[in-house]
């Protein structure tokens, strides 16, 4: 019989969340997670670690050539 109880007590619980809704600040997540502030260009920060593909293979032809 402790069933019935039981299924009704998460039966409950799983409305309870289900109708749940938090208040969502958007600046704060977006702080968080790490969104940076609306840039109008795209910046790779690895750029400068490697040589262009169109570069090495510029440089490889020549050498061969």
């Amino acid at each position: 019989m402790g069933r019935g109880r039981q299924k009704a007590k998460h039966t409950k619980l799983a409305r309870e969340l289900k109708s749940f809704s938090p208040d969502l600040n958007v600046a704060a997540l977006q702080r968080e997670i790490g969104v940076p502030a609306e840039e109008d260009e795209y910046v790779d920060k690895w750029a400068d670690m490697y040589a262009d593909e169109d570069e090495d293979e510029d440089s490889q032809t020549r050498e061969t050539a």
